[in-house]
């Protein structure tokens, strides 16, 4: 593996951070250049819908519920309702613009065994689909990782991939003539149809600079930071079906009534969101989203309301209707077909879940909102993740999906991460007669490889793992034994780390070389430090909000101390608390310091 692609997790831990900044600043922009007005937007009801979805949504297809298979909807529909009942549907904690937050919707990732997905720094870890003829792992007593209702709904979900998997392909490749011509003509650098040359010039602008900034960190993009446009790419498109190969599937699941508010949509006025406008990130690129969708009219509304509240939510519901009409491009046709019909065409179409999208950061091209009926699908193919964004907007009843992905999977896989760990622990040696333990190369490059893997193994998959995703151990044991096999590998880490430090006190080592190693550690101990300050203080901050069903207390103890460690035991906190009372700033000193301090030399 190429050096870049090791050191991609750090890098993209600051890149995220100057992607948010970029985000906010064109927000900022947006709003201010549209002040009060709104963005008009298009539905099937109003003219002109086919020819905007055709112009500017080229990459949007539909296909509707009768396009699956027979028995396909009710085997998925079963599949969904029972990873429900079980409670294999939970929130999770992310982190949007610098904060700690709940998600509306609940998840759960299903998909290749030994796959994850990452998304707004928090790693999902898949329950495994269960392929035709397939039992899936078992435990030391012979018992599949997961019982056999759940095994069936696995197994469903399995089979609608497929079906994506074979009739996406078909369908862009029915498109491919299409879209070669619409490429060539998009590749011309003119103004698009509704944009004005300005707008044009400032994207072009920005896309550029966007594009210098991954050169001068060497980087790919792989999206393991928060969502973001990625500029376009040069490259001709890869082939279609390696491109199609969906090796995960998010599952989503919501009740707006269930939900004691919900975000009205900022720019066009298109109603409540359950989802707000993103694009969908560590994909590979250019490659399609499948999503079934599946609603629960028998479930939502009427539970736990009486019908007094029954009463007033639709008022209030008719009464948000009419204000948001207001100030779309719907208001002139609805009120030429006069005012009863408009009322409830807009409220028929609010009670229905739809997908809106947009172009990304352009408020001249109208948004496109597109109702989903219970069982019906949607393609987004071609580079349409990368260039517009997407939000789901609430309907009246609760409602499931399933959105099948192509994740990248170069470092989010459990192969990829046990090779990692094999990297570093080839170091190594352990002396058999003495029972003693040392390292076998004091060369820089490989000291800082190793501190990376270090760092990688505990920030990007122990902590996520202890957090979020050992919640899923309850109904899938799948990823027990490989954890635990690499928290044994990480405190090998721990020990090396402890070995280098005693090289570095050794006065026997060349002067030279313990300068050299004492920078590479120092480096190492205060990035791992900060991350674990990091952990420290978004954790405390919401322990008195979590949801003791979805988190125990010897999860929240392992992500706080991880695993279970006293505090003051923390060789890393000591050593950087002496760090501020010593001088001059030189690595040697500080570590030769601070390694007589008895409680450095305490073991993990």
């Amino acid at each position: 593996m190429k050096p870049r692609q090791r050191k991609q997790y750090f890098r993209n831990m600051k890149r995220s951070d100057d992607s948010e900044r970029e985000k906010r600043r064109k927000r900022r922009r947006l709003i201010q250049e549209l002040g009060e007005q709104r963005i008009p937007y298009l539905s099937p009801a109003d003219p002109g819908f086919q020819e905007l979805w055709d112009s500017s949504y080229a990459g949007l297809a539909l296909r509707q519920s009768s396009a699956l298979p027979d028995g396909l909807h009710e085997r998925v529909q079963s599949a969904l309702r029972t990873l429900q009942r079980r409670g294999c549907l939970l929130r999770d904690l992310v982190r949007v613009r610098d904060r700690d937050v709940f998600t509306a919707v609940s998840r759960a990732l299903v998909g290749q065994p030994g796959y994850t997905y990452r998304y707004l720094d928090t790693r999902l870890f898949t329950i495994p689909w269960h392929c035709e003829g397939e039992e899936g792992q078992k435990d030391e007593k012979g018992k599949p990782c997961c019982d056999s209702d759940l095994r069936d709904a696995c197994k469903a979900l399995w089979e609608l991939n497929q079906f994506f998997c074979s009739d996406v392909k078909q369908q862009m490749n029915a498109r491919g003539v299409k879209r070669s011509r619409s490429d060539t003509e998009n590749s011309e650098d003119t103004p698009g149809e509704g944009m004005c040359e300005e707008s044009v010039k400032d994207r072009l602008l920005e896309e550029k600079q966007e594009k210098e900034e991954e050169e001068e960190e060497e980087e790919e993009d792989s999206g393991q930071g928060c969502s973001h446009s990625s500029p376009p790419s040069s490259a001709p498109p890869p082939d279609v079906a390696g491109l199609v190969q969906f090796n995960i599937t998010l599952i989503n699941y919501m009740d707006p009534t269930a939900m004691t508010q919900l975000k009205e949509e900022p720019y066009y006025g298109m109603g409540k969101m359950a989802v707000g406008w993103h694009h969908d990130e560590n994909l590979v690129p250019l490659s399609p989203v499948a999503v079934y969708s599946y609603s629960c009219p028998a479930e939502p509304k009427n539970e736990g309301m009486t019908e007094k509240d029954g009463e007033g939510q639709s008022k209030e519901k008719e009464k948000e209707a009419e204000t948001e009409g207001e100030g779309t491009s719907k208001d002139e046709p609805k009120k030429e077909e006069g005012e009863g019909s408009g009322k409830e065409e807009v409220q028929k179409e609010k009670a229905c879940w739809r997908v809106g999208l947009k172009v990304a950061w352009d408020i001249h091209t109208p948004g496109l909102a597109l109702p989903l009926q219970s069982g019906d699908c949607y393609y987004m193919t071609d580079d349409l993740n990368r260039t517009h964004q997407h939000c789901v907007l609430a309907g009246d009843t609760a409602r499931f999906s399933s959105t099948h992905r192509v994740a990248q999977c170069c470092t989010g896989t459990l192969d990829y991460i046990k090779k990692r760990c094999a990297e570093a622990l080839e170091n190594l040696h352990t002396d058999s007669e003495k029972t003693t333990k040392s390292l076998k190369s004091l060369l820089p490059s490989t000291l800082q490889h190793i501190e990376d893997i270090h760092n990688e193994v505990e920030f990007e998959w122990l902590r996520q793992y202890w957090f979020q995703g050992r919640r899923y151990a309850r109904f899938c044991s799948w990823w027990t034994k490989p954890m635990e096999q690499m928290e044994k590998d990480w405190k090998e880490m721990e020990r090396m780390t402890q070995l280098l430090l005693a090289v570095v006190e050794d006065e026997d080592t060349v002067q030279e070389n313990r300068r050299e190693m004492a920078d590479i550690l120092l480096n190492a101990l205060t990035d791992r430090q900060q991350h674990r300050q990091t952990w420290r203080d978004s954790i405390c901050a919401l322990c008195g909000q979590l949801e003791h069903g979805l988190w125990g207390s010897v999860e929240i103890s392992c992500v706080l101390l991880f695993p279970g460690r006293a505090v003051q035991r923390d060789r890393v906190g000591v050593f950087l608390c002496a760090k501020r009372f010593l001088c001059p700033q030189d690595p040697l000193t500080l570590l030769t310091r601070h390694v007589k301090t008895p409680v450095l030399l305490k073991s993990f």
